[in-house]
């Protein structure tokens, strides 16, 4: 009995102790919070500096909701956050505004609406005066604990334990130096901590024996780490290694949000799972920085549990409000084709335009391209049977590292034989050796590269399927072998090697042009158009020189070539009489036909180009000295964005678009400019983005309209270099730190160590002060 009571008290107790949070679950919502008297005692500090380093909850460019008080309609004013800007929250989902610092430091049982419930009586600013108080009330006082939190120098723990100048100095060392040696690593996504870090192993891992070598190198470092550092401060265990990895994040984070202000923005969006498993939700802003210059900034990755659009929205908001982004700033999004993405009533994408009706939809243009040749290579009977003898092809051919071998080794002496004959070029970059590759419907440009290799290492092929069929016993790949050395020497398959080479080598030019960050989409419209003209050029005109390179290849190889004026033998029904030519069948039945399905797919998938968005921005465009230029058309442009034109706006930009088109015609400067992105640089450059703000606002709504989510696709590629084999059990916050870090290498390299050491040490409680 006595011990059963002891059992039951011990476990009343444990269960009154809050257990201890991750600070990247803390909610950022001030609406959502808990008090912070629920937190564990020893953890309420850390929680505070979070909060504190991170800033209020502020929201800038949302476009807050009107209430009516005594017969008018008011709302928050934004210029709020100027004027109370160490303090003042705001909540998106309440329409309320709180206190930080009276939050933080809230005595138990206080009353007080900017910490409990919120204050939205928008007709009584006063009261945040009042809130205020003098200099002794409750808000002041917390105000002034803020920021000596942040002081730990002035701390009675560090008063207690007084450090000597030379003992700061030491710590100073020990620790830029692993900021650095961490720089170093973040920036090629290389692993800090090895197998064994014991002291008996030979390799204690990068960042513990990079930072031996540097203590080799310079006795000064050396007379401080490792060994020479106190046990409880060498600054090399994991936690410090994590910390020093955020603290990088964070300053480049800080760099891009100020890049971006307070202006517009898109969002693009794609999940993919990691090396463990996990589905990962990447997230890429879209903006015009202030020189004019379109920018793609990876933010983060985001651990989703079901990639379901509600998840997906809400995992966004949560990363909008961690970040102090509002929904209404939104003016474009960017997916791929799923339909948890682009559904018309659930997707992520019907989601948002609830809350924004002008942040319009782009489907991926680089997906569509892909989309195009897939369903070409399905609906056409011939292309299907060519692909699928290809992939057949890969199979067998790359089935083993043996016959892989074999292929390089024929390269490599058909190659020489080609020198010795002085067919090729030789230098530096040239005749480098390759594979076959394979080709994947998700792949973008995978087809056409699989294609390109087939064509090169086609007498490889050949020789290693002549070894696979002779070699052994028979089996199922030595009658492959036979099957397709028999298909491969046919003219069926030369002629369409070669169409397909060139009708995917056109829209090849397409896909790549598609993947630059600054594409405009008024320029991606234009090359979709310049590619179907060039296929129909190709269909009008191309049968000839077609022909001609197919007699060549067959020549080369001692393929039997059709002669174009026979009648046309049906291989099903051989002695039943066609009434065509071959030159019938192949031109008419097979090039017309398959380069009409590959037009009439591009029409169909690109139905972007004929939207009214899309035709009222075109007239926006430099070209031909603004030979588009059309003020009724941009006006309607500007009704469609409500959240950036009022009426007075409207008004004003209908006066101002007779003087710009004025003054462009006439400068000189802007002559030759061609695209939406030359023409904002060129304003920026000239000022001229000054004196038509309007104008130049449309440019960049127009800009920031996504073309691709080549960039989000990068980012899941950068992942799997951070995230490898050997390091699958990475934690979400420490692989996104890396990804950030990796990815933005541009900001990355000017973050100073300054800056990463201040934040390091306002993180947590240090033992020791800079």
């Amino acid at each position: 009995m006595e011990r059963f009571l002891k059992r039951k008290s011990s476990n009343l107790a444990s269960s009154s102790i809050p257990e201890k949070v991750e600070l990247d679950d803390l909610p950022w919502d001030p609406s959502e919070r808990k008090p912070i008297s629920s937190y564990h005692p020893n953890q309420k500090d850390e929680i505070r500096r979070t909060y504190l380093l991170q800033g209020p909850c502020q929201p800038k460019g949302h476009d807050f909701p009107q209430r009516v008080f005594s017969g008018k309609l008011r709302r928050f004013n934004s210029e709020w956050f100027k004027q109370y800007e160490k303090w003042l929250e705001y909540s998106v989902k309440t329409d309320k505004v709180f206190c930080l610092v009276c939050y933080l430091f809230k005595e138990y049982g206080q009353k007080d609406a900017f910490v409990i419930q919120g204050f939205n009586g928008w007709n009584k600013s006063e009261r945040l005066d009042s809130h205020v108080g003098d200099n002794n009330s409750f808000h002041n006082k917390s105000l002034r604990k803020c920021e000596d939190l942040l002081k730990q120098d002035q701390s009675i723990h560090i008063a207690f334990e007084k450090k000597s100048e030379k003992q700061k100095k030491e710590y100073r060392i020990r620790l830029s130096t692993s900021v650095i040696l961490s720089k170093a690593l973040l920036n090629g996504a290389l692993p800090f901590r090895g197998h064994d870090e014991s002291e008996s192993s030979l390799y204690r891992g990068h960042f513990l024996e990079f930072l031996k070598l540097l203590g080799e190198i310079n006795e000064s470092i050396g007379n401080v780490i490792l060994g020479n550092a106190p046990g409880n401060n060498q600054m090399t265990s994991p936690k410090i290694q994590k910390d020093i990895c955020h603290c990088f994040a964070q300053e480049v984070l800080k760099q891009i949000f100020e890049e971006l202000g307070d202006d517009v923005f898109s969002i693009l969006v794609d999940e993919s799972r990691d090396t463990s498993k996990k589905e990962q939700m990447a997230v890429v802003l879209r903006h015009v920085d202030k020189f004019g210059v379109v920018k793609e900034r990876f933010i983060g990755l985001v651990h989703v549990m079901e990639t379901s659009a509600l998840s997906l929205k809400s995992a966004i908001d949560e990363l909008f409000a961690r970040y102090n982004l509002s929904m209404t700033r939104v003016r474009g999004q960017g997916y791929d084709g799923a339909s948890n993405m682009s559904g018309e009533f659930n997707g992520l994408k019907a989601l948002i335009l609830k809350e924004n009706s002008s942040a319009y939809y782009v489907h991926c243009f680089a997906h569509q391209l892909q989309l195009v040749v897939v369903a070409l290579a399905n609906k056409h009977d011939e292309i299907y049977k060519f692909f699928d003898e290809i992939s057949t092809l890969t199979n067998v051919v790359c089935a083993s590292c043996k016959r892989i071998d074999m292929i390089r080794e024929s390269q490599k002496e058909n190659l020489q034989e080609a020198i010795s004959r002085l067919e090729v070029e030789t230098g530096s970059g040239l005749n480098q050796e390759i594979s076959l590759a394979r080709a994947g419907d998700t792949r973008w440009s995978s087809h056409h590269k699989t294609l390109l290799r087939l064509f090169d290492l086609y007498p490889c092929i050949i020789e290693v399927l002549e070894y696979i069929e002779k070699s052994g016993i028979v089996n199922a790949s030595q009658r492959q072998a036979y099957g397709i050395q028999i298909y491969m020497k046919t003219f069926d398959f030369v002629y369409y090697l070669h169409l397909m080479k060139h009708v995917l080598g056109v829209t090849n030019i397409l896909c790549e042009a598609l993947q630059r960050k600054d594409q405009d989409i008024l320029n991606a419209v234009e090359m979709v158009k310049a590619t179907k003209q060039e296929l129909q050029k190709y269909r009008l005109e191309g049968f000839g020189s077609l022909l001609k390179d197919v007699a060549s290849f067959c020549e080369k190889y001692e393929i039997e070539m059709v002669n174009m004026e026979d009648e046309y033998i049906d291989p099903k029904y051989r002695r039943r009489k066609s009434n065509i030519t071959n030159r019938h069948y192949y031109e008419v039945n097979n090039f017309n036909t398959v380069l009409d399905m590959q037009i009439q797919e591009l029409g169909n998938r690109f139905n972007e180009v004929t939207t009214e968005l899309l035709t009222c921005m075109s007239t926006l465009s430099p070209y031909n000295n603004f030979c588009n230029f059309n003020i009724p058309k941009i006006l309607r442009l500007a009704d469609m964005y409500p959240y950036d034109f009022d009426y007075d706006g409207k008004d004003k930009l209908k006066y101002e678009l007779g003087n710009y088109i004025a003054n462009m015609k006439g400068d000189a400067r802007f002559f030759n400019v061609n695209g939406l992105s030359n023409l904002a640089k060129k304003m920026v450059e000239t000022g001229k983005h000054i004196y038509y703000p309007l104008v130049y606002r449309l440019l960049k709504l127009s800009l920031v309209l996504p073309v691709a989510t080549a960039s989000v696709e990068r980012c899941f590629s950068s992942m799997k270099h951070v995230k490898t084999e050997l390091r699958n059990r990475m934690g979400d916050v420490y692989m996104n730190d890396s990804c950030i870090c990796y990815i933005e290498k541009e900001l990355f390299a000017n973050v100073s160590v300054e800056d990463v050491m201040d934040r390091f040490q306002k993180m947590k409680t240090r033992r020791e002060q800079l």
